[in-house]
């Protein structure tokens, strides 16, 4: 671990858990993550364009054509947006030299299940739409949007069209809380606080099955799957979440690299410029995404 993760740590388990802890609405979350994506730093010669439907595209340097990663963005589909997550989607641009494609999914509490995952449905679509083939697409997302992908990766491979590859950082999987990791990570979890989940739960299903597949695709079939890269920290409350997804996956056939870090926060990508576990994450998963296109092309 290097010296600028352990001081992370220690200022996230100090000022950012405690925060949570006591965040009392979803506004209020979001007005938080607002402020505090103005520190995390953006990559040069950053380009962002957002199109008719609510699809901003994101690149950092030259990009290869006829390529693209849709990326869906965390925040526990409460908060977050492209803007929020514009520093990590531009540096996996620049380091895999593929274009970035995010689109701006509605958020719970006013838009609960299944919006978000009818709104990522409705993003494949479009893409399809703009002429891009299944296998042009990569699929990617952090945390809540890591699950997001994982969700529509199992839509795509029920309805025959898998796309390249799909990379996912600390993706939140499983809304029926049934990991392990949730009680035993509780304390060792430098971020999230484990407490504030069934709230947090409560709000984005108003009621619905937590096992539905949409929403806990660790429950999803996967015929068919290409390959899944699967990144995750070993002390974060969620570690169940992406231990049993790549274990969910390997059991239908897919090909998982499950790449895990022994003590970092949830969704350390985002920091990338901050610490380097963040920078060499990216480039792990870029090196990913450049060898499953390079595969398909084969």
């Amino acid at each position: 671990m290097s010296f600028r993760l352990a001081a992370l740590n220690l200022g996230l388990r100090l000022l950012a858990k405690p925060s949570l802890r006591r965040t009392f609405s979803a506004a209020q979350a979001a007005r938080d993550l607002d402020r505090a994506a103005v520190l995390l730093r953006q990559p040069p010669f950053l380009r962002r364009i957002e199109r008719p439907g609510g699809l901003h595209w994101i690149s950092a340097g030259r990009c290869a054509p006829r390529r693209v990663i849709l990326h869906f963005h965390g925040g526990g589909y409460i908060t977050g947006s492209p803007a929020t997550h514009q520093g990590v989607m531009g540096r996996l641009s620049k380091l895999s030299a593929i274009e970035v494609c995010a689109p701006k999914y509605p958020l719970a509490p006013e838009a609960p299940f299944p919006a978000a995952f009818d709104a990522a449905v409705a993003a494949w679509g479009r893409l399809k739409g703009l002429g891009y083939a299944p296998t042009q697409i990569v699929l990617s997302g952090d945390s809540a949007g890591g699950g997001l992908a994982l969700a529509l990766l199992a839509r795509c491979c029920a309805h025959d069209e898998p796309p390249a590859a799909a990379v996912v950082f600390s993706p939140w999987t499983d809304l029926s809380m049934s990991g392990k990791s949730l009680a035993a990570n509780a304390r060792r979890d430098p971020f999230l606080p484990a407490s504030r989940m069934p709230e947090l739960v409560a709000l984005i299903l108003h009621g619905a099955d937590p096992a539905d597949p949409r929403i806990s695709p660790l429950f999803a079939r996967f015929p068919n799957c290409p390959p899944v890269m699967i990144h995750h920290s070993e002390t974060e409350i969620l570690a169940d979440d992406s231990r049993r997804m790549a274990a969910h996956l390997r059991a239908q056939g897919a090909r998982v690299d499950l790449v895990t870090l022994a003590d970092a926060p949830h969704v350390w990508p985002v920091f990338d410029g901050w610490i380097p576990e963040a920078r060499e994450t990216l480039r792990q998963a870029a090196r990913f995404v450049q060898a499953s296109f390079a595969e398909i092309s084969r």
